[in-house]
C-alpha cells in the first residue's frame, strides 16, 4: 500500500527532525574544546608527536598532526626479567610496524599496512586491487577529545599501559604461570618519556600478577606473584627517500625483507627478495677510497665494566677494517653513549650489556624498514655471564691456581679475547649479516661462524690457551661487507658486480653455509657446524681428545681458588670432561654426510656429493673412541677430591645429574657423555640417510653396519676393572635405549626395521650374558634383555631410564 503525506505532516516532520539532530550536531562541536585549552596546566613535551602530561590525573595525550602518512611504530622491553630461559630480557626488541593514522568522525584509527603483498608497477587500479585483496590491522583506536586547525589531541594512557610486548603470553609459553595486567600497579615511567623532532618515545611500568609456577620467574623475581618490567613505544618519521635497495643472493649471507609482488610478469618470479643493510654512501663513489657521506656509528652501553668494556669496543671495531677494504675511509665507528640517550630511541645504534640469572645466549637484532630493508637500528644485546663461563673453561683447562698469592692473568686473557669476537659477531647481525658455518673449515674466515677455543699442545706436553681466538676480522666478512655496502660508481651493472665479488670469493674458496646446515640435528654437511674446528672434522676431534685427556689428568685442586669449596671443582669439571662436545657433534655429521653448495646454475659449483665411504667410516671410528671406558672414566685423584655440596652451595644446572643423593657420582657423567655421543650417531634423519645411501650405493656404509659399529664399541668393549666396568655397562644401557627410541620414533619404516633386528639379536645375546659368573654383569644383562624382550612383545614409547642423567646445558658453549 502507498503511504502518502500531507503538506503540514512533512514540515512537523522535518521540523522535530531538525529540533532533534541539529542542537545534538551543534553539542559535539562545541564540546570538543581546542588543544590549548585542553591541555592548559599539562606539562608539554614538543616533538614529532607532542605529548601532554596530565598530573594531577596520571594521564599522557598525545597530539596527532599526520593524517593517512605512513611512520615506523616499534615496541621493545627495557627493562626485563631477567632470565634466558623465559626469554624476557633487557632492551628486547618487539619488531617494527609501518602505519598511519585514519581519521573518521570521533575516531582516530592506528592502521598497519599490508607490505606482503605488492604491486610496484605504474597501475593504480592493480595496486589498488592487491591492497584490497589481503587485510590490513587496525592496532589501536583512540578518540578525539580535543582539536586545533586540523590537529587533534587523543588520551594516549591506556595505549601505553598494555602489554604490547606480550610478557603474559612469554609467560604462559615457557610454562611459568597465568598471569594477568594490574592498572593500580602500573603507570607511565616519565624518565624515558620524550619527544624529539624526528620520533617519540613512550615508555610504561607494568606490573602482572598471578601465580608463578614457574622455578625459572620464581628465582629471579622478589615477589614472584608480582612481576614489573617497562614497556616501550616509539614513534619514528620514516627515513629520507635516496636509500638504494639490493637484491638478495642465497650465496651472500644476508638477511632481508620478501614479498609478493603481483605487477611482475609472466615468467618473472613474483617473490622479489633484497638484503638488509645501513643505509652507506660514498662522498665520491669514483674513488678507491672515500669518506662515507654519514658514516654507521654504534653506541655501547656505559654499564659496562673494564677490561669487557675495551674488549666490547675493540670487537666492535673491526668491522670498520672490512668497510677499509669495501673502500670508505671511517664509515665505521663506535662510541661510549651519551648519558642523557635513550638506548631505545631508534637514532642510536646500540650495544647493550644484558644481566641474567643464568648464561644465555647473546643477540645482534636490527629495526628494519619493512619496505626497503633499510636497517634503522642496530640493536645487540651481549649476556654478561659469558665471560665468566669463558673463564671457567680456561681455569678447568690448565688448572692454574698453584701459588696463593698469585691470580693468574690467562684466564682473563681468553675470556677478555672471547669476548671481543662475541661483540664483533652480534655486531655483525646488526649489519644484515647471517651465520657462516663453513667459515671455520676455510681458514677462519668468518666471524660469523661460531668458534670453539683453539686449545693447543706445547712441546713439553701443556695445554697452551694464548691463542684461543682471532684476533680481527675475517676474509669472508670483507666479501659480504663488499656485497652489501659497496657504492658502486655510476655507469656499474650492479647487479653483474655483485656476482663477480662473489665468484671472487668462491676462487679464494670462500662460501656461506648457514644454520640449517649446522644444527647438530638433522643437517648433513661436515664442514658446517656450530663451535668446530679444523678443516677436517675427524683430525681435529682426534686432537680435541688429546687436550681433553691432558686436561683431565693435570686436572685437581689447582683449577679452584683457594678458600673455594672442594665441592666447587665440579663446576670446573663439566666443561672439561665434555670438552669433546661439540666437535662430536661436527664429526658425526661426516657419517651418513653429504658436500654441497648454494648453487646457482651457471656460477660453476659442485651441488651435491656424497661424503666417501672411507671417509664416513674414520669418523665414526673416532667418534665411538669417545666411548671407550678408558675415555669415560674419571682419575682416581679427581673422585677422591670432590666431597658432597656444603651448605649454601647446592645443586644447579650446570652441574652433572646423580644417582647418588649427595654424594658426587662417578659413573653419572660417563651416562651423559654417551647419551650424546650415541643419540647422535642413531639420530633419525641420520638413520634415514645411511639407509638411503647404501640402497643408491651398496659400497657405502648403511644403518645395520653404524649399528653394528656402536654394539662392538659397547658391548665389545675391553674393560680393566670394575669402575670401568660399570661405565661400560652405562654405555650399554643408553645404547639399548636409543636403539628402543629409534625403533619406535624414527619415521622411515626400514630404519625401524633395522633397530629392531638389533634389538632383536642383542636380546639374544644378551640372554646368553646373563650366564656369566660375574653378578653384577649378569644383573645388567638380565634386566636388558628383558626391557628389549617387553618392548619387542608389545611395543610402546620407551621408558628412558637415564632420562634424569642428561647432560649438562651446552651452547652456548660450556658445560
Amino acid at each position: 500500500m502507498t503511504r502518502r503525506f500531507t503538506s503540514a505532516a512533512c514540515a512537523t516532520v522535518l521540523a522535530l527532525a531538525i529540533l532533534l539532530a541539529g542542537p545534538a550536531n551543534l553539542t559535539a562541536q562545541d564540546s570538543i574544546p581546542s588543544i590549548a585549552e585542553k591541555t592548559e596546566g599539562m606539562t608539554k613535551m614538543d616533538g614529532f608527536m607532542p605529548l601532554y602530561w596530565d598530573a594531577d590525573a596520571g594521564k599522557l595525550w598525545m597530539e596527532i598532526a599526520r593524517f593517512n602518512e605512513e611512520l615506523i611504530y616499534v615496541s621493545s622491553l627495557p627493562a626485563g626479567v631477567g632470565s634466558n630461559d623465559i626469554g624476557l630480557d633487557r632492551g628486547q626488541l618487539g619488531g617494527e610496524r609501518i602505519v598511519y593514522f585514519e581519521r573518521v568522525g570521533p575516531k582516530i584509527l592506528m592502521v598497519q599496512p599490508n607490505y606482503r603483498f605488492r604491486a610496484t608497477g605504474n597501475n593504480a587500479a592493480e595496486k589498488k586491487s592487491v591492497e584490497d585483496a589481503f587485510a590490513k590491522s587496525i592496532l589501536w583506536g583512540f578518540k578525539v577529545a580535543a582539536e586545533t586547525d586540523g590537529r587533534v589531541l587523543v588520551d594516549a594512557t591506556d595505549f601505553a599501559l598494555r602489554d604490547v610486548h606480550d610478557v603474559i603470553g612469554t609467560l604462559e609459553q615457557t610454562d611459568q604461570g597465568s598471569f594477568k595486567l594490574d592498572p593500580t600497579r602500573s603507570a607511565l615511567y616519565l624518565e624515558r618519556t620524550k619527544a624529539f623532532p624526528e620520533n617519540t618515545e613512550i615508555e610504561a611500568t607494568l606490573t602482572f600478577v598471578g601465580d608463578s609456577e614457574g622455578r625459572f620467574l620464581r628465582s629471579v623475581v622478589p615477589t614472584p606473584d608480582a612481576v614489573t618490567v617497562r614497556e616501550h613505544h616509539s614513534f619514528v618519521k620514516l627515513p629520507e627517500p635516496g636509500f638504494q635497495m639490493r637484491l638478495s643472493d642465497p650465496r651472500a649471507g644476508y638477511f632481508g625483507i620478501e614479498y609478493e609482488d603481483y605487477s611482475k610478469p609472466l615468467g618473472v618470479s613474483m617473490t622479489q627478495r633484497f638484503i638488509s643493510h645501513h643505509r652507506l654512501q660514498k662522498k665520491d663513489p669514483t674513488a678507491a677510497v672515500s669518506e662515507a657521506v654519514e658514516p654507521i656509528i654504534y653506541y655501547l652501553d656505559p654499564g659496562v665494566p673494564e677490561p669487557v668494556r675495551s674488549a666490547l669496543l675493540d670487537g666492535a671495531r673491526w668491522w670498520n677494517q672490512a668497510f677499509e677494504a669495501a673502500g670508505y675511509k671511517d664509515a665505521f665507528q663506535v662510541k661510549i653513549l651519551p648519558e642523557d640517550a635513550d638506548p631505545m630511541d631508534l637514532r642510536y645504534n646500540v650495544i647493550q650489556w644484558v644481566h641474567r640469572s643464568t648464561r644465555g645466549w647473546s643477540y645482534g637484532s636490527s629495526i628494519t624498514d619493512p619496505r626497503t630493508g633499510e636497517i634503522l637500528k642496530g640493536h645487540v644485546s651481549l649476556d654478561s655471564r659469558r665471560a665468566r663461563q669463558d673463564y671457567l673453561l680456561a681455569e678447568g683447562l690448565i688448572s692454574p691456581y698453584t701459588d696463593p698469592n698469585t691470580l693468574p692473568p690467562e684466564m682473563e686473557a681468553l675470556a677478555v679475547a672471547r669476548i671481543r669476537q662475541l661483540s664483533a659477531h652480534e655486531v655483525g647481525h646488526t649489519l644484515g649479516i647471517a651465520h657462516n658455518y663453513i667459515a671455520s673449515t676455510q681458514g677462519n674466515a668468518s666471524v660469523m661462524d661460531y668458534p670453539h677455543p683453539n686449545v693447543t699442545i706445547n712441546e713439553d706436553g701443556t695445554l697452551n690457551i694464548s691463542n684461543a681466538y682471532d684476533d680481527g676480522i675475517g676474509e669472508w666478512d670483507k666479501v659480504a661487507i663488499a656485497y652489501g655496502y659497496q657504492d658502486f660508481p655510476e655507469g656499474v651493472n650492479e647487479e653483474e658486480a655483485l656476482d663477480q665479488i662473489l665468484a671472487e670469493a668462491r676462487q679464494n674458496n670462500l662460501t656461506f653455509l648457514s644454520d640449517g646446515d649446522a644444527r647438530p640435528t638433522g643437517s648433513a654437511h661436515p664442514r658446517v657446524h656450530l663451535w668446530d674446528d679444523g678443516v677436517d672434522a675427524t683430525t681435529e676431534l682426534q686432537r680435541v681428545m688429546e687436550v681433553r685427556r691432558i686436561a683431565l689428568d693435570n686436572f685437581g685442586e689447582a683449577a679452584i681458588r683457594y678458600d673455594r669449596p672442594l665441592a666447587t671443582l665440579e663446576e670446573a669439571l663439566v666443561p672439561t670432561y665434555l670438552h669433546h662436545r661439540y666437535q662430536v657433534e661436527a664429526a658425526v655429521k661426516t657419517v651418513g654426510g653429504l658436500y654441497y653448495t648454494y648453487a646457482v646454475r651457471g656460477d660453476g659449483q659442485d651441488p651435491l656429493r656424497a661424503v666417501p665411504a672411507d671417509e664416513q667410516m674414520r669418523a665414526l671410528e673416532a667418534v665411538v673412541a669417545t666411548l671407550d671406558p678408558t675415555v669415560l672414566t674419571l682419575p682416581e685423584e679427581v673422585l677422591e677430591l670432590i666431597p658432597p655440596r656444603p651448605y649454601g652451595f647446592g645443586m644447579h644446572r650446570e652441574l652433572f645429574d646423580r644417582y647418588t643423593g649427595i654424594t658426587f657420582d662417578a659413573i653419572a657423567p660417563s651416562v651423559a657423555a654417551s647419551e650424546l655421543v650415541i643419540s647422535l650417531v642413531l639420530q633419525p634423519e641420520r638413520a634415514a640417510r645411511l639407509v638411503e645411501q647404501h640402497a643408491l650405493d651398496e659400497s657405502m656404509p648403511g644403518l645395520a653396519e653404524v649399528v653394528s659399529v656402536l654394539a662392538d664399541a659397547t658391548f665389545g668393549a675391553d674393560v680393566d676393572g670394575g669402575y670401568e666396568a660399570a661405565v661400560n655397562r652405562a654405555s650399554e644401557r643408553v645404547f639399548v635405549e636409543e636403539l628402543m627410541r629409534l625403533a619406535y620414533t624414527a619415521p622411515m619404516p626400514q630404519v625401524q626395521a633395522v633397530a629392531t633386528l638389533a634389538l632383536t639379536e642383542l636380546a639374544i645375546d644378551l640372554q646368553q650374558m646373563a650366564g656369566t659368573d660375574d653378578a653384577s654383569e649378569r644383573a645388567h644383562a638380565l634386566l636388558l634383555a628383558q626391557d628389549i624382550q617387553r618392548y619387542l612383545e608389545r611395543p610402546y614409547a620407551p621408558e628412558r631410564r637415564t632420562e634424569v642423567l642428561a647432560p649438562p646445558p651446552g651452547s652456548p658453549i660450556g658445560g
